[in-house]
């Protein structure tokens, strides 16, 4: 049994844990439509001490046979994350033992993982399962030759992690994609960017992707939008609906990054939302190294 204990909730028949692969950091400069001081002072009020720390987030659901895991972490690239490799075991889960991996799109901090230091990938019995906007774009040369510096690196990211799983690369436009998960589209972020619903036995779960970065200022102000945004108007638009139906319907989600707990629901303020994080139950102890 692992010394270890990782965030989870039970989803009817499934069981879905976060695991941490770490964090990067952002400046609260890339925000846009608050003035940083703000965006400090917000970062304050809820208690994070590290302004510009992204937490990653991944998660792994089990049930019905399956061992699904929904993106990978960054893998260590540019120095970001990469303890997703270390806290699966951690979490009793060897990597062999995935079968699916479902991406909520491409960029670096969820695509990372998915190789290892040598270049093979590291998931070897998993099926690669993304949403079909998102890999043409990536593998668009029109697209590739347009891009900043920086982002052409994300290109070639992506592109090694569809050509290593090329074999085994499904792609969707929307619906289920396995028994009880269905792809929603959510888009602005990126073109694909993607989330997936978990419904069993009554029970619901969003695991929403990226619609935030830094949870307790862009829940408080949808409108506010990062620099890593492919259309910051749409993914504003994007995140105040997606924030009014999981108000609405009082929807437990996740999102990769959430923060250490993985869990949360979100409440209708009179000035906006904000987010109720859920220690969930059974979990104690750390949550990985």
């Amino acid at each position: 049994m692992s010394a270890f204990t990782f965030p989870s909730r039970r989803i009817g028949d499934y069981t879905v844990t976060a695991i941490s692969d770490g964090y990067l950091t952002a400046s609260l400069e890339f925000l846009s439509n608050i003035d940083p001081a703000d965006a400090s002072r917000i970062q304050d009020d809820a208690g994070v001490e590290e302004h510009s720390s992204v937490h990653i987030n991944c998660y792994v659901v089990r049930g019905g046979g399956r061992t699904i895991l929904i993106d990978s972490g960054a893998g260590g690239i540019k120095h970001w994350g990469g303890r997703l490799r270390t806290n699966l075991p951690l979490a009793g889960i060897d990597p062999s033992e995935i079968g699916t991996i479902l991406l909520t799109h491409a960029h670096p901090d969820h695509v990372g993982g998915l190789m290892d230091a040598s270049g093979e990938i590291a998931f070897p019995n998993a099926e690669l399962v993304a949403n079909r906007r998102e890999v043409a774009f990536w593998q668009d040369d029109g697209n590739l030759s347009r891009a900043n510096e920086r982002v052409r690196g994300n290109f070639l990211i992506a592109r090694q992690a569809f050509d290593g799983y090329r074999a085994r690369l499904r792609t969707f436009d929307d619906g289920e994609v396995l028994p009880g998960i269905s792809a929603m589209p959510f888009p602005g972020h990126t073109d694909g960017h993607t989330g997936y619903r978990v419904e069993s036995g009554g029970q619901s779960l969003l695991v929403w992707g990226d619609v935030v970065h830094f949870p307790h200022i862009q829940i408080a102000h949808p409108e506010v939008s990062i620099a890593f945004d492919q259309d910051s108007t749409v993914a504003a638009a994007t995140r105040s609906k997606i924030l009014d139906v999981v108000s609405s319907e009082k929807l437990l989600i996740a999102g990769m990054h959430l923060g250490e707990l993985g869990f949360a629901r979100i409440k209708r303020m009179n000035s906006g939302y904000a987010i109720l994080y859920e220690a969930p139950a059974g979990a104690g102890g750390r949550f990985g190294p």
